[in-house]
């Protein structure tokens, strides 16, 4: 099949930076956090090292993610910093930052705002008895107060990427509840971009025993997420989560159009190896998708940026995503 007659599935060539796993939550699905003080955090001359090697290797985004400090704790504006700073890095060495770290007050999101090209938050699901459950220990998994973050990016103009974790205790309405949670924010502020349905996979360092959300489910949720979220929000699927070939083909035909940010590793899930690029498309061009690189933000949110970003962007746009596209 000619090219341009293929549809399109989308992902991000991305490099994840974690600045400390340490985290005041203790979610019982995690397979990320470590204990407060128990682990050291990445310094910035590390940090660069790991840029300066990244410069040869097709890579656009750079993915901050991290274990939260808590928001009354004397070292949250030291770990503010650090974020900052890694972002302000990550631009000087010519990548795109994406910073999703937990919820934010609203001065550290407008200060991030200005070394972000998008950020993220998971609302995971918006039911509170997750709150007697797996967030029993996990305060800043307080349904509202993730929702707020939500608000306050788009009220920030912030291009955002959100997303829903399946499994952990939800019902169907719980997740339909969420989904039109999040259109109804949207239609406000027109700044969600991207919805990640993400199923739950069980990893070897959590402490909590439950089964895997069922791949072949997924398609019926996305399809039902298609009906409830506007055209113009992208659906994600994970694709190491959905191993399967005829599924993660369901996937893509039910409504999921993008892969998420695909590098060396997957910090949330790091049992789950993310599937090589060649592979991804053995799987999906027979079906007839082309498997396409894309920058952190989408384009429609080019001009929300603050005009330091939009430099860097279009250089992006202009030259360098082109290369990519060419060597994918």
């Amino acid at each position: 099949m000619p090219i341009s007659d293929c549809r399109k599935v989308s992902y991000s060539p991305a490099y994840t930076i974690v600045p400390t796993y340490e985290c005041f939550n203790r979610c019982s699905y995690c397979n990320f956090r470590t204990d407060p003080g128990k682990s050291s955090w990445l310094t910035l001359a590390e940090a660069e090292n790991k840029l300066r090697k990244l410069q040869s290797q097709n890579v656009c985004e750079i993915l901050i993610l991290s274990g939260e400090v808590h928001p009354n704790s004397s070292r949250r504006e030291s770990w503010f910093q650090k974020i900052y700073e890694l972002c302000e890095l990550a631009l000087c060495w010519g990548f795109l930052p994406h910073t999703n770290v937990g919820p934010l007050s609203f001065p550290e999101m407008k200060a991030l705002k200005q070394v972000n090209v998008s950020m993220g938050l998971m609302l995971e699901q918006l039911t509170p008895q997750l709150l007697q459950t797996v967030h029993r220990q996990a305060p800043s998994k307080m349904p509202q107060l993730r929702l707020q973050q939500l608000e306050w990016a788009g009220k920030l103009g912030i291009p955002f990427t959100t997303g829903l974790l399946l499994g952990i205790g939800e019902t169907e309405e719980n997740c339909w509840e969420t989904l039109e949670a999040i259109a109804k924010l949207h239609s406000c502020y027109g700044h969600i971009q991207e919805v990640i349905l993400q199923p739950y996979s069980p990893g070897s360092q959590q402490n909590w025993n439950a089964p895997a959300f069922i791949p072949e489910q997924l398609p019926k949720v996305i399809a039902q997420t298609r009906k409830i979220l506007p055209k113009e929000i992208t659906l994600q699927i994970p694709p190491n989560l959905v191993p399967e070939p005829e599924w993660l083909l369901a996937c893509v035909e039910a409504g999921a159009r993008d892969l998420g940010g695909i590098g060396p590793k997957d910090e949330v899930n790091p049992d789950y190896p993310h599937p090589h690029l060649q592979r991804l498309r053995e799987i999906l061009e027979p079906a007839g998708w082309q498997l396409v690189p894309r920058l952190p933000v989408y384009s429609q949110y080019d001009s929300w940026l603050p005009s330091r970003l939009q430099g860097a962007l279009n250089h992006w746009r202009t030259e360098r995503l082109s290369i990519l596209r060419n060597m994918s």
